[in-house]
């Protein structure tokens, strides 16, 4: 029986988990695609159509940009929507909920990013490139996990968990280091905008609104005013995420009345022929619905519904326009004697697992928390190995950090380089890490 009960609890994170895992699947198929697009006969053209001008809206009130920055400042903000939902989630009920079982993914983190960025600042010390400290901090959990879902039972389930609060709170880290350090000039009207909109969320939220429209409606707005700010318009996605109902409009008690009476008339009902009921029977059905509906989160519920828009749309595309680099071979030599190479790839490679383990050991010895179950010291240094596959946010904040293509592009070889390494180098450590057992 207890073996049943934990399977239960189990089941959403391993939901989560599974579409993490196929997501990764999807995006190194974009990012392959990319590449051989970026590197064949077709190159110009592939590039070109991401430089496409889009506008949205009418000539009087309207956005127009490039179909890549749609991506980097539209489609991101909704990746950054569902980092927010979990964000929120974790903290409130998920490994994150108590001080204990928060301790060590955030000593963790914490470790995982400031170490990284120190040993990119050692390698561009006093330089112009020295502004992209923050590309080397981030952990890409869908390529994470997919290494992870190839180990299958050979390491213990609390070190996947481990591993997923982990990479939530790095991109909570990664999304305040985006609005304090990587933002144009400012511009307080709209910033002010911004306060009075997220109020009128916040507002919402104490009312027990809970319909999705007036978040997005509303949230739309935000968007609008931080993309005019001088923020980064990605933030509007965490700002909104954080708004959103936890409480769901029917308790438990309630829902199961409700349900049960349901069920005692829906029974009462003859079983009928064919595939189309009445419009009493129907209207039972979808009361029940309705009610099944209102007897969950929306906070979760958003994020169910979300979450393969993401995985399977917007980080694949993301990919495609941003992972396409031209390289000749010939030449790359010279990108590993690149300070903004070296900077990532030793942040990522380097940084991140000593980062990750020292700050973990140090959280354990001064007892602020315990290892998870199951794990070992090894275990938990090849889960910060795998941290240093950085790549969907590291190449986010690259576009963000550097404005020659030149740097950029040297960021990426550093960021492709690290992920493939950390990837195969994790896998390879955690493979002799042990058998996990069937719990």
């Amino acid at each position: 029986m207890p073996s049943i009960k934990l399977a239960l609890l189990m089941r959403p994170f391993e939901d989560f988990f599974k579409r993490q895992v196929s997501g990764g699947i999807v995006l190194i198929v974009a990012t392959l695609l990319a590449l051989l697009l970026a590197n064949s006969p077709w190159s110009a053209t592939f590039h070109h159509f991401w430089e496409t001008s889009l506008t949205v809206g009418g000539k009087s009130f309207g956005l127009t940009k490039s179909l890549h920055h749609w991506i980097n400042d539209g489609l991101m903000a909704v990746f950054f929507f569902v980092v927010g939902l979990e964000i929120k989630r974790e903290f409130l009920a998920g490994e994150l909920a108590s001080a204990r079982k928060a301790a060590l993914p955030i000593a963790a983190a914490v470790g995982g990013m400031l170490v990284p960025a120190a040993i990119y600042v050692i390698f561009n010390w006093q330089q112009p490139s020295m502004h992209g400290w923050g590309v080397p901090m981030a952990t890409d959990i869908a390529f994470a996990l997919g290494v992870i879902a190839l180990l299958g039972k050979r390491i213990p389930r609390s070190l996947a968990i481990f591993l997923t609060a982990l990479a939530i709170v790095d991109d909570l880290g990664a999304v305040l280091v985006i609005a304090l350090f990587y933002t144009s000039e400012l511009s307080w009207l709209m910033l002010g905008i911004v306060a009075a909109l997220f109020v009128v969320l916040c507002s919402g939220n104490r009312l027990g609104i809970q319909h999705p429209n007036f978040y997005s409606l509303v949230g739309f707005c935000l968007w609008v005013a931080l993309l005019k700010s001088g923020v980064h318009a990605s933030i509007a996605g965490i700002l909104i995420g954080a708004t959103i109902p936890v409480k769901p409009r029917h308790e438990h008690k309630e829902f199961v009345i409700r349900a049960e009476q349901l069920m005692e008339r829906y029974k009462t009902y003859d079983a009928g022929t064919g595939p189309f009921y009445d419009d009493e029977r129907l209207g039972t059905l979808l009361a029940l619905e309705h009610s099944c509906h209102d007897a969950m989160s929306p906070l979760q519920r958003m994020e169910h519904a979300m979450n393969p828009w993401v995985i399977f749309g917007v980080m694949p595309v993301f990919a495609l326009a941003n992972a396409g680099i031209t390289l000749d071979l010939s030449g790359l030599s010279k990108f590993f004697i690149d300070p903004v190479t070296l900077g990532i790839l030793c942040g990522l490679m380097i940084g991140k697992p000593l980062g990750i383990l020292s700050f973990a050991w140090l959280a354990v010895r001064l007892k602020l928390c315990d290892l998870p179950q199951g794990s070992t010291w090894k275990g938990i240094f090849g889960i910060g190995i795998l941290g240093g596959i950085g790549f969907t946010m590291s190449m986010f904040i690259s576009n963000l950090a550097f404005l020659s293509p030149e740097t950029i592009l040297s960021a990426k070889v550093g960021i492709f380089a690290a992920s493939l390494l950390a990837g195969v180098t994790g896998y390879a450590l955690l493979a002799t890490n042990g058998k996990r057992g069937d719990d």
